[in-house]
């Protein structure tokens, strides 16, 4: 499950973890937030009694999503029309 809202300066993600079988193998939430910069993931760490934040540049984000549908390799990925 997942919900999204849109703030004044952000579009807020939060992907609930439904997906295990046993309650005690249930993941925190995660909360994605896309600024107009960058994209911030926001995770509660129980062990740490806090929050861990990961922050992602919009090119890292790219690359990111990039990844998912690629095989194992290193790639570097540049605009269209533009050669390194």
């Amino acid at each position: 499950m997942f919900t999204i809202e849109h703030d004044f300066d952000a579009t807020i993600v939060t992907l609930v973890d439904e997906g295990a079988p046993r309650e005690e193998e249930l993941r925190e939430d995660i909360i994605i937030t896309a600024f107009e910069d960058c994209v911030t993931l926001r995770q509660f760490d129980p062990q740490r009694d806090d929050d861990v934040v990961i922050t992602l540049s919009l090119v890292q984000l790219r690359d990111l999503g990039a990844a998912l549908d690629l095989p194992e390799g290193s790639y570097r990925l540049t605009p269209k029309g533009q050669t390194r």
